[in-house]
């Protein structure tokens, strides 16, 4: 079953929306240290929902960054053996990469379920943001993880590849 370039636009579309997000987030980390800093050093003021409003950030950035990365191939750099070889066995390596990075997805996302199940009733100290929507970002990054890593899995078990842009085709290696 080879899966459609569709789907790989649509998970690249979304991964993509997650990088440009990212960016923002960066901005927002940076604007937020600053007034910070200007508030400490110039009013003598302490900001904690500055801190912790960077902190969500930061979390978010990371989490919404790592589907675009999996998609392209890119989260997991090290080739050494699936760049020397071809083929099936290729393949067959690239897949079990895919698989664990699956199962990674899967532990994750049901350890955030049973974490979230306590820690949603509660918020944080200093925004009083609720810990489900503080978490949320890493849970959807988790859940586009998981379906980019089934997307390449099915992908190169029905014989295909996938290419660094993200867009699953049909093909030997």
């Amino acid at each position: 079953m080879m899966l459609g370039r569709g789907v790989f636009r649509l998970l690249g579309a979304v991964s993509t929306a997650g990088l440009w997000a990212g960016m923002a987030l960066l901005l927002a980390i940076t604007g937020l240290i600053v007034l910070q800093v200007l508030a400490r050093n110039l009013l003598d003021l302490g900001l904690p929902w500055a801190d912790e409003g960077a902190r969500f950030c930061g979390i978010a950035l990371v989490y919404l960054c790592v589907p675009y990365l999996a998609l392209r191939g890119r989260h997991i750099a090290v080739d050494l053996v699936s760049a020397r070889l071809t083929g099936g066995w290729r393949r067959g390596v690239l897949a079990l990469t895919e698989l664990a990075v699956l199962g990674f997805a899967g532990i994750v996302l049901h350890g955030f379920s049973a974490f979230l199940e306590r820690a949603a009733k509660f918020a944080t100290p200093a925004m009083g943001m609720p810990n489900s929507i503080f978490y949320a970002p890493a849970v959807a990054g988790f859940v586009l993880l998981g379906l980019i890593a089934l997307a390449r899995l099915v992908t190169l078990l029905a014989g295909g590849e996938v290419d660094e842009a993200g867009e699953g085709f049909e093909g030997r290696v």
